[in-house]
């Protein structure tokens, strides 16, 4: 127990610097921020869920004393308690069910990563509505809080008085783009959480598996599947996400994690079905060379994972090209 709380405790050192590089304005302090998580999660992955809880209560404490009540409970809320969750799920197991797993009594039946990325999705949409409150309890006082904070932000980076009108260079409206930024902004925060999620997850499982500590085999990720719950919860979402008010809102950082679920799962098909194609690193490079320097590509990898919910795409293209020849 001594050895999980020392580790626990570097854990949430390193966790609480990522996360108050923040504080410095710097473009790399943003990276970092982002990645504060995954010293948690390599915890908690490696030695055990109660190291990565232990990091977590202790860079929050630290980032409290620190800083204030207010780092503490978005680190807790942002950071620690999702990234907690997620190695503890990734390291849940249960005996196999007769027969599976080449009927080993002693084999075991692991957290599927398609519910981890599901559930990497939900806490990122959480992560978001937590933060709701901070800025308005309704729709309308929501809008305003935001529109006020972003006004306040730009004047400080433009140097433009409080009793001014606000004018940025290169943009003829500025308050134009204040609104559609208080739109985008909720569901956008949620798809780069759940990107985050997802990739410190999968870093720190690589991570854990390079220095030897990884006790559970390395999942077959092109094989990844979703419960069939996860399109039906989209679907709703994004049948709420119309109405007005503060429901909508909420549907909409829910719809937005969720389909960026499906993206991670269109990703996985898109390596199931290019196998064996000799120009397959070539269009998996393009594929994600596309998504991080456009962006809009993902949305292209959301339908393939809906179209393979819907379909079985993978199953449909194996029984096409029938068993591997036998050489």
């Amino acid at each position: 127990m001594m050895q999980l709380g020392l580790i626990g405790i570097g854990a949430g050192a390193a966790a609480a610097l990522l996360f108050a590089s923040v504080t410095s304005g710097s473009w790399l302090s943003i990276v970092l921020f982002y990645l504060a998580p995954l010293p948690i999660m390599i915890a908690g992955i490696g030695w055990s869920h109660w190291a990565a809880l232990i990091a977590a209560l202790s860079a929050a404490l630290a980032l409290g004393l620190v800083f204030g009540t207010v780092f503490f409970f978005a680190f807790l809320a942002g950071a620690g308690i999702p990234a907690w969750w997620l190695g503890y799920l990734a390291m849940l197991a249960r005996p196999a069910a007769a027969g599976a797993n080449g009927g080993s009594p002693a084999a075991l039946e692991w957290y599927p990563p398609g519910r981890l990325v599901v559930w990497a999705a939900v806490l990122a949409a959480l992560i978001v509505l937590v933060a709701i409150p901070n800025f308005g309890t309704d729709a309308e006082s929501f809008r305003s809080g935001l529109n006020q904070a972003l006004s306040r932000m730009l004047r400080l980076e433009t140097g433009a008085p409080a009793d001014a009108p606000l004018t940025v260079p290169g943009i003829s409206n500025v308050e134009r783009l204040i609104d559609f930024l208080v739109m985008a902004i909720p569901p956008a925060a949620a798809v780069i959480a759940t990107i985050t999620n997802t990739f410190n997850l999968w870093l720190g499982a690589r991570i854990v598996k390079f220095s030897g500590q990884l006790k559970r085999p390395w999942p077959q990720l092109s094989a990844m599947t979703f419960p069939p719950l996860a399109a039906a919860a989209l679907a709703i979402a994004m049948g709420l996400s119309f109405l007005g008010g503060l429901v909508g809102i909420v549907a909409g950082v829910l719809s937005a994690s969720l389909l960026m679920a499906f993206g991670v799962l269109g990703l996985a098909v898109l390596h199931a079905i290019t196998q064996g194609m000799n120009s397959r690193g070539f269009l998996l490079g393009g594929v994600y060379a596309g998504v991080m320097v456009f962006g809009w590509p993902v949305l292209a990898l959301c339908l393939l994972g809906l179209i393979e919910i819907a379909f079985n795409l993978r199953a449909r293209i194996a029984r096409k090209r029938g068993p591997p020849a036998v050489t």
